[in-house]
C-alpha cells in the first residue's frame, strides 16, 4: 500500500515533495519551491500523516532514498534528498537548470 502510494506520486516531469505539515524543514522547503515559476500541476507536496499509514510509509521512503526523514524531494524520479540538499542545490545554481531539463517551469 505504501509503496503504490509513494511511486504512484513520483513521476517524470514533475516535482513532489513527501512532508509532514508540522515540520519545520518541510514548511522551509515549501516555502523555497513555492517561490519558483512551475507549470499548473507539476509541484505537488504529499502530507503523508494524511493517509494513516505515516511510518509505512517513510520506511518505505527509507527503502527508496537510505532516509526515512521528510521533506523527501523528487525531481522527476530522482530523490535529490531533504531540505539542506534543495537549499545547497540551489545556492549551487543547478536546482533552476534542473527544474528546466524536466520541463516543470514556466
Amino acid at each position: 500500500m505504501a509503496q503504490a502510494f509513494v511511486n504512484s506520486k513520483i513521476q517524470p516531469g514533475k516535482v513532489v515533495v513527501f512532508i509532514k505539515p508540522t515540520c519545520p524543514y518541510c514548511r522551509k522547503t515549501q516555502e523555497l519551491l513555492s517561490q519558483l515559476p512551475f507549470k499548473q500541476g507539476l509541484l505537488e507536496f504529499v502530507d503523508i500523516t494524511a493517509a494513516g499509514n505515516t511510518s509505512e510509509i517513510q520506511d518505505y521512503l527509507q527503502q527508496l532514498t537510505g532516509a526515512r526523514t521528510v521533506p523527501r524531494v523528487f525531481i522527476g524520479q530522482e530523490c535529490i534528498g531533504g531540505c539542506t540538499d534543495l537549499v545547497n542545490t540551489h545556492e549551487r545554481g543547478e536546482l533552476l537548470t534542473r527544474l528546466k531539463q524536466i520541463g516543470a517551469l514556466q
